[in-house]
């Protein structure tokens, strides 16, 4: 198991020379790599979250960890920071999700979306805390998808109505996503989106089977922007 920190991609995606936690573990693990070993990410996070990484370390752990979360054994938590308060302290949201592309005429292909003919799609969630930084409202929920699909908390949480702060894609304006593609950060971005990331941490993993679990505290990003806020409200206060 290992922390990924945001702004690290997983895996090679083109022939740039970039450098990703698949190279950086190739690395770390040169000794078990020319003993027969190899490196398998098995959950694989999105360029800007950060967290809990399980990695397998030779083919048959591979082949078992990919066939628990195949057979729904292996559980997640994540940890999101939204725009507003969630009216529930506890919700779920069970809508189908695809390709925006596959629908029609498209700015960003890729972008997923709710839509009844999609493929089933459900999370839970649970309100942790609820605050105010500068004047705003916004709340610290734990995700607990039970599907998963291509970007799956972000779009629930978007359709419910509470985009992850920082995201380019899901907020409440895709354009940010063309415009930082485009210009790179910028302040007009800042000013939108508030962090630099979509705030999206992966917290926890537990193998069922097994019993084993690993926790991850909030990365120390959001955490610091967290801090900044000026009151809090846990959920149930009046």
């Amino acid at each position: 198991m290992v922390g990924k920190p945001p702004f690290l991609e997983v895996h090679p995606s083109k022939p740039t020379g970039k450098t990703t936690l698949w190279h950086e573990l190739r690395g770390l693990l040169g000794y078990e790599l020319v003993n027969g070993g190899q490196v398998s990410i098995i959950n694989r996070l999105d360029r800007e979250t950060s967290g809990l990484t399980l990695v397998a370390k030779h083919k048959a752990a591979a082949r078992t960890l990919h066939m628990e979360m195949e057979a729904r054994r292996m559980t997640k938590e994540y940890l999101a920071i939204v725009f507003g308060w969630p009216e529930a302290d506890h919700f779920a949201i069970d809508a189908p999700i695809l390709r925006q592309g596959d629908r029609g005429p498209t700015r960003i292909y890729l972008k997923q979306v709710v839509h009844p003919d999609g493929a089933a799609a459900r999370t839970r969630f649970q309100v942790e805390q609820r605050l105010t930084v500068g004047g705003g409202r916004f709340a610290l929920v734990r995700a607990f998808p039970e599907t998963g699909r291509m970007h799956q908390i972000r779009v629930h949480l978007a359709h419910a109505g509470h985009p992850l702060v920082g995201d380019k894609l899901y907020g409440a304006d895709e354009g940010c996503y063309l415009e930082f593609i485009d210009t790179g950060w910028t302040d007009r971005l800042a000013s939108t989106l508030l962090l630099p990331r979509h705030a999206l941490h992966s917290a926890r993993l537990t193998l069922l089977d097994s019993g084993l679990a690993w926790s991850s505290p909030l990365a120390a990003d959001l955490a610091n922007w967290l801090a900044g806020g000026t009151s809090s409200v846990m959920p149930g206060a009046d």
